[in-house]
């Protein structure tokens, strides 16, 4: 198939994903395992396992026990606040009922798919509020370590769209393009999940980290939050040019000139610049200097 698949790209003929050979997940006999589903939990035990090695090192504004409360109330937030914000924002018919709001059961049926990443953060963010609250943490400090886990998540995420043959691109005449077995155009289309995985996933953990363990931005309250928050817009905003808007809202887009997702990466670009910014301006903790978090 690997061979087929690659003559078919050198050739100029679109790839079939279908040649691909991949599977919706491992099927157990009684019960199929879905990489949709492995993808999360993948992406939240990596997240948590940076996260307790972030703890260990100097300066860490929590401990192993806050780590632990994280891990727990964001694995709530992501799942919960990705879900729900899928159904405010993404899902409906031609009623404008929301259809996931129209039948709450399917809420948490993750191997479905359909996951909204701007429900997630705001999920993330009231289950970060909630533990430095209770733990009388810094909310800012906590943010940055979170903000540097997250982007594991999001490459395991759109690995896992592209494995389920979800949200494919625009069409395309590139040698890579792609043609997926559920669009009923068959047309051959941009690979876009897999930009989403470079950009979004594999781009952000390289910067993440080298500005962690590099540099020594984590003593300067917000800047990793920040950092995070403009590069996943400026990432998803780039992106949605090549990616096919969702059925549903595909008038939206063609009469705003910009997707849904787009829209929605233009108040977080607004607020990761502001965050930048005010670390920047700001002197980093440890420095001597009079400084807030």
């Amino acid at each position: 198939m690997l061979l087929h698949t690659i003559a078919a790209a050198a050739s100029g003929a679109p790839v079939e994903w279908a040649a691909l050979g991949l599977t919706p997940g491992i099927d157990l006999g009684f019960f199929t395992l879905r990489w949709y589903s492995l993808a999360y939990l993948a992406g939240i035990v990596l997240g948590y396992w940076h996260l307790t090695r972030m703890v260990k090192a100097p300066g860490a504004p929590l401990a192993q026990r806050h780590a632990d409360d994280l891990f727990f109330y964001c694995t709530l937030g992501i799942i919960l606040g990705g879900r729900l914000g899928y159904a405010t924002f993404y899902t409906g018919g031609d009623t404008g009922t929301p259809s996931l709001w129209a039948h709450p059961g399917e809420l948490l049926s993750l191997w479905h798919g359909g996951m909204s990443f701007h429900g997630g953060v705001i999920g993330v963010l009231i289950a970060i509020a909630w533990v430095t609250w209770r733990g009388g943490l810094n909310f800012l400090r906590i943010a940055d370590y979170i903000a540097t886990c997250v982007p594991f998540g999001m490459l395991f995420g759109r690995l896992a769209n592209f494995v389920n043959g979800e949200l494919w691109g625009r069409e395309t005449d590139v040698p890579w393009a792609m043609i997926f077995p559920d669009d009923p155009t068959g047309l051959a289309r941009h690979p876009s999940q897999l930009y989403e995985a470079g950009l979004e996933g594999a781009a952000m953990i390289v910067i993440m980290l080298l500005l962690f363990w590099k540099t020594r931005a984590r003593f300067r309250p917000g800047l990793l939050a920040g950092v995070f928050a403009l590069g996943i817009a400026l990432a998803r905003f780039v992106v949605e040019f090549f990616r096919e808007p969702d059925a549903q809202l595909a008038e939206f887009a063609a009469s705003t000139g910009l997707s849904m997702g787009q829209w929605l990466t233009v108040p977080l670009m607004a607020v990761g610049l502001f965050f930048v910014v005010r670390a920047m301006m700001r002197p980093p903790l440890g420095s001597g200097r009079p400084a807030t978090a």
